[in-house]
């Protein structure tokens, strides 16, 4: 279930509920009892669970340059490097 933002046009007061999708948008202040209150937009709070995410999947320190998306690959790309084969060393 989502949890939706309000706030009373009236006094201010904001608050969160927990609501059903299929619920009606609250209407009544529960402070100052108006029925002046607005849904506010807010940004969307989950967490992706399961295999397949970054969070579960490629989180440890031990990720390849491939997996990482760093430039500093080890494997050289096609046209890079080509006709040098001296390696380089630790400075």
């Amino acid at each position: 279930m989502p949890i939706y933002e309000y706030e009373c046009q009236a006094c201010g007061h904001q608050f969160e509920k927990l609501q059903k999708i299929s619920d009606a948008a609250l209407k009544d202040c529960p402070v100052c009892h108006k029925s002046t209150l607005s849904k506010l937009i807010s940004a969307a709070g989950f967490q992706l669970k399961g295999n397949g995410w970054y969070e579960t999947d490629f989180k440890s320190k031990k990720t390849t340059a491939a997996t990482s998306g760093s430039s500093d690959s080890k494997v050289p790309t096609a046209g890079k490097n080509q006709g040098n084969t001296e390696k380089s060393k630790p400075v």
